[in-house]
């Protein structure tokens, strides 16, 4: 077998490519520079860091720490520890006792879990503090100190390992779903041989509850050290200040001596083919994976231009390949209902890549399906890609890089903190957008699509080869055998197949110039500096100019009505008109040919009818701004049928409904519909037996008649746009639309929470005994801003109360989730769902502290040190928001809406909150509440 990386290097070296500027390439194996915007260096005791200042947002700073460990690394009677111990991470360290670290973080408004957090791979462990407040250097010497601790100084407490047993006990009951139950029947075919197949990070219960306290000591201590740990810096910091501290404050940590060796597990190469088979009596979906395996590029190679080449030819190959694939599944009786195919790591392992195509099919689908997609793969190999294809794909990729590029300047924290993180555990290169930017405009402009099918002949071999096939178990439904996919393999090379060919048209989006309207009137929306025009069609136009993204401008339209308007005569076409409006594309455009002539463009428009409102979404880069009007003229004017997409997408979505019912969330999410609205008919989800009923004639009568009345439309602009030069554009594509004459507003439509106590309590038959736990209370309740922020506000307190005695003190559950809301329409009232998973044996006890607590904040008042916390979350958040154009768009909705100026009365309200007004406020809410309790135990 002929690797396919090889290949590409093989390429690249003997002088295919065409037009091959040397200056680049042929020095390609020499090493790029790292981007001069970040500093990094290494301790003496072996310590890496990387630090970046970066001001977006401001007075934010993300800091990382990275290990090059995970549950790789762990010998039998430690199967689990190395997840242990990122949760014993957040339990106390030597300098940070207990809760310390935690209850710090919250008083700053850092939220655990949301902003503190980490993760524990195969072949690492990554813990984080995200958007970290930096208003005093005490908070930057304390952020300092965690990283420090977590690298080597971790309280390891005996009682605190015990308490942390029953929370990784419920992490590992939650997430035990089909899925994972089919991964660990998989794996140990996949990855014979190798250290993969048996190290889920989350372990085994046995070691979990049973292990003794210094096993994971001596896991800690063998492998947490400076040479394996990488620290990450970046947000607005000073560079100088920080690569001080860290100098000073980490030199403690001593080098390792004798240090045990971190091996990076091979994968054995395979001569046969790998069959793997899985089932399980939850599986959602019948599926294949089908891996055509390969060595990874060498880590001496990664920082080069080669390293550059290699990834945009498999990226524009892979991008290619899936338009193909999404096209084959958009026609009816398609032999697969998804398929995806991409190049990258042997699905958890570092040191093995392949060429992986993930495909989904109908219950009984499987033969059909292998053959379809491997046919796929022969026809590109065969007959490589079409000149068109590739220029598409090419105008694609530049756009997203260039993208990137025009957003330099305005790049979260986030972004660099994870390139980073990638380079330290990955070798990835780091030499910056600018860099890279240059780079993919010279590897496109003189890569052909010569060269792109020279490497698609070496996308699949006859060895490496792993195919798993997974889905339901159930009676009456068989899976091929072993000895029939084998066949289907050796009958790819013989099979007939023919070239593609790529249907293109060069007619542009709009092919009759629309007659362009004007402006009625014009004033200033001086509370959100803005610009508001009201056209002669009657359409409102509001322009927000801001400079949070150069290469974004957002839209967002909305009118009242929405399906609460709509009859009750039809409810399957009414509840999936947002999934059916679509698929047949726009103007002279199937939904196929729409993505092919947008190529090289960065718009998108997508409109989405709701409850009671109708609405339009978009986005674009400055310069397409005019094509994303273009496409909301279409979707306006011109929305496109096609029977046969819907029958294609009918077919499917059947197929994917009837698959869900096994899952046990599905009876929970049906029987919390009928106790919660008594089975309304717009309550319920869309089932199987539903789609048979869909009108798709109907839903598009329906879709045009919502957006005819053009005159209620309020359209918003956010971004890097400027009234003056949009205005053309507005007028022709926005104030062209001829209007109805007709003023809607939202109807009742019945719907609302049961005014009773009910308490609902049932067995369910499953895989993994769990009880799932939901409580609801809800009742009538006066809708102002103020009491929607202070319902926001007892939800976070209630998150943390939680957390700690739920989770924490009972060790009974992974997580709690807390969710509440005040509704104005169709009638004032509010709502607070708390939602857990736990052991059947602890589930009562458990709802009676959940109840309990929200109980004592109505008599007691809550926590003062609670209180606080929130408070610095929200105000923090905020603060935050008010750099992204999403918020902005949302507050101006709100605005035109409800009169509500969320961003001048946001602050006042929540300097309000205290002990005593949160107090009052639940007390006023529970006066006049009503609770569901829903518990689904599995059956005995």
């Amino acid at each position: 077998m002929i690797d396919m990386k090889k290949r590409i290097y093989s390429i690249l070296l003997t002088g295919l490519l065409m037009g091959v500027s040397f200056a680049v390439f042929g020095q390609g194996a020499m090493a790029l520079p790292v981007d001069p915007k970040v500093r990094t260096g290494k301790l003496d005791n072996g310590m890496t860091y990387y630090i970046r200042h970066n001001e977006y947002p401001k007075e934010r700073a993300d800091f990382y720490i990275a290990q090059k460990v995970g549950s790789i690394l762990e010998e039998e009677q430690q199967r689990g520890l190395a997840h242990f111990l990122e949760h014993m991470a957040f339990n106390g360290t030597v300098n940070l006792p207990g809760k310390t670290l935690l209850n710090y973080m919250e008083t700053i408004g850092v939220k655990f879990g949301e902003n503190v957090n980490a993760y524990t791979g195969w072949d690492e462990t990554v813990y984080m503090l995200l958007n970290v407040p930096m208003i005093r250097e005490g908070i930057i010497d304390t952020s300092l100190l965690i990283l420090h601790d977590w690298s080597s100084f971790i309280a390891l407490e005996d009682e605190e390992i015990d308490k942390e047993r029953g929370v990784i006990h419920e992490e590992w009951r939650s997430r035990s779903d089909a899925q994972m139950r089919i991964y660990e029947q998989l794996f140990p075919t996949m990855f014979e041989g190798s250290q993969y197949a048996h190290r889920f990070p989350i372990g085994t219960m046995e070691v979990v509850d049973n292990f003794e306290y210094q096993v994971l000591k001596d896991y800690y201590h063998k492998w947490y050290r400076p040479d394996l740990q990488g620290l990450i810096i970046v947000g607005d910091v000073d560079v100088d200040q920080i690569e001080a501290k860290i100098k000073k404050l980490f030199s403690d940590i001593p080098a390792p001596v004798d240090p045990a060796e971190r091996i990076y597990y091979p994968v054995p190469d395979n001569k046969e083919p790998i069959i793997a088979m899985a089932t399980d009596k939850e599986a959602p979906y019948t599926s294949i994976l089908l891996f055509y395996k390969h060595e990874p590029m060498p880590k001496e190679m990664k920082n080069s231009a080669q390293y550059y080449m290699v990834k945009y030819i498999m990226d524009i190959i892979s991008m290619m390949l899936n338009q193909r694939l999404e096209e084959i599944v958009q026609k009816p009786n398609a032999p697969f209902l998804y398929a995806y195919v991409y190049d990258d790591d042997f699905f958890v392992a570092k040191t093995m890549d392949a060429w992986t195509n993930m495909v989904i099919v109908k219950e009984g689908g499987v033969e059909e399906g292998l053959r379809a997609i491997i046919a796929e793969s022969e026809r590109a190999q065969r007959f490589g890609f079409t000149a068109s294809e590739y220029e598409r794909a090419k105008a694609d990729y530049l756009k997203r890089i260039e993208s990137m590029y025009d957003n330099r300047e305005t790049q979260k924290n986030e972004m660099y903190s994870r390139e980073y993180v990638s380079s330290f555990l990955n070798d990835e290169p780091i030499p910056g957008i600018e860099t890279e930017y240059m780079l993919f405009q010279q590897i496109a402009s003189m890569t052909t699509v010569e060269v792109l099918n020279e490497v698609a002949k070496s996308m699949i071999s006859e060895e490496n080869l792993v195919v798993a096939v997974t889905g339901p178990e159930k009676e009456g439904l068989e899976y091929p055998s072993k000895e029939t996919l084998l066949n289907i393999l050796t009958e790819a090379k013989t099979m007939e197949l023919e070239a593609y060919v790529d249907a293109v048209s060069d007619e542009p989006l709009i092919t009759k110039e629309p007659k362009p309207g004007t402006i009625k009137s014009e004033k200033k929306l001086e509370e959100f500096d803005a610009v508001e025009w009201t056209l002669s069609n009657g359409a409102k136009v509001i322009i927000k100019p801001t400079k949070f993204k150069e290469d974004e401008v957002m839209m967002n339209a909305f009118s009242w009505g929405g399906s609460s308007v709509l009859p009750l005569s039809d409810v399957p076409t009414s509840k999936m008109l947002n999934e059916l409006v679509m698929l047949g594309g726009l103007g002279s455009f199937s939904a196929v040919d729409l993505p092919k002539a947008l190529a090289g463009k960065k718009a998108s428009v997508d409109p989405y009818i709701g409850t009671n409102t109708d609405n339009l979404s978009g986005s674009c880069s400055p310069k397409d701004f005019e094509t994303m009007l273009q496409l909301t003229y279409l979707c306006f004017t011109q929305p496109r049928a096609d029977n046969e997409a819907f029958e294609a997408y009918a077919s499917r979505t059947k197929s994917i409904l009837e698959s869900q019912n096994i899952n046990p969330m599905m009876t929970f999410m049906d029987t919390m519909a009928s106790v919660v609205y008594d089975n309304h008919p717009l309550a319920g989800r869309i089932k199987a037996e539903d789609i048979d009923k869909l009108d798709y004639k109907k839903a598009m009568e329906i879709y045009k008649d919502r957006y005819s009345d053009i005159q209620n439309f309020t359209f918003v602009f956010v971004g890097n746009i400027e009234p003056d030069a949009a205005r053309e554009s507005i007028l022709k594509y926005i104030g062209s639309i001829k209007p109805t004459k007709r003023k809607e507003t939202w109807k009742d439509t019945g719907i609302e929470i049961v005014k009773a106590d009910v308490t609902r309590q049932y067995d369910k038959q499953m895989e993994i005994p769990m009880s799932t736990v939901m409580l609801l209370y809800s009742g009538d309740y006066k809708y102002s801003y103020e009491n929607a922020v202070f319902l926001g506000a007892m939800t976070d307190i209630l998150d943390i109360v939680y957390t700690e005695k739920i989770r924490e003190d009972e060790g009974g559950t992974y997580g709690v989730s807390v969710n509440g809301g005040l509704s104005r329409i169709p009638k004032e009232t509010f709502s607070l769902q708390i939602f857990f998973q736990t052991n059947i044996d602890a589930k009562d006890k458990l709802i009676k502290v959940a109840t309990d607590e929200i109980s004592s904040i109505a008599e007691n008042g809550p926590r003062e040190v609670d209180v606080q916390k929130v408070k610095e979350n929200l105000l923090k958040k905020f603060a935050e928001n008010q750099h992204e154009n999403r918020y902005w768009s949302g507050a101006i909705e709100t605005f035109v809406n409800y009169n509500q100026n969320n961003p001048k009365e946001y602050e006042t309200i929540v300097n309000k909150i205290s002990v005593d007004s949160i107090q009052k406020f639940a007390k006023d809410i529970l006066k006049n509440v009503y609770r569901k309790e829903i518990v689904q135990n599995p059956a005995q």
